[in-house]
């Protein structure tokens, strides 16, 4: 079983929502600290979107997510959602999940995560 495995992606139109799940297993679920969701867009490196951190329940959003894009939880399903919606064709990229087993608090920076999904392609089509 996968640390993290994303759900969800698909093709939808400009305007459409769509709603990403990753399952947490068990033993990264019981030592989670950070739980965040990167995007890729094709070419590119791997973008912030959001995060929660699991202690404190604070949640952050880039820029661009704030107002469209919400992340929650379900503790009971070890799962972590990205909900998106108004979306556009800059959304179109692979998203991942992620999460810091050694988290000092740079929620931002995805070169210090250590655990991440297979990712799930998100495209946006006008």
């Amino acid at each position: 079983q996968a640390q993290l495995e994303e759900s969800g992606g698909g093709l939808v139109q400009t305007g459409g929502s769509l709603r990403l799940s990753c399952e947490v297993s068990e033993y990264t679920f019981n030592n989670l600290q950070i739980m965040s969701w990167f995007r890729q867009p094709r070419g590119k490196g791997r973008e912030f979107v959001a995060a929660i951190n699991w202690r404190a329940a604070a949640i952050y959003y880039a820029e661009f997510a704030k107002g469209r894009f919400t992340i929650s939880r379900d503790n009971a399903k070890r799962t972590v959602y990205l909900q998106m919606s108004a979306l556009k064709p800059d959304d179109t990229a692979v998203y991942y999940c992620a999460t810091d087993s050694q988290y000092r608090g740079n929620f931002k920076l995805d070169w210090e995560y250590d655990i991440w999904g297979q990712g799930t392609q998100v495209t946006v089509s006008s």
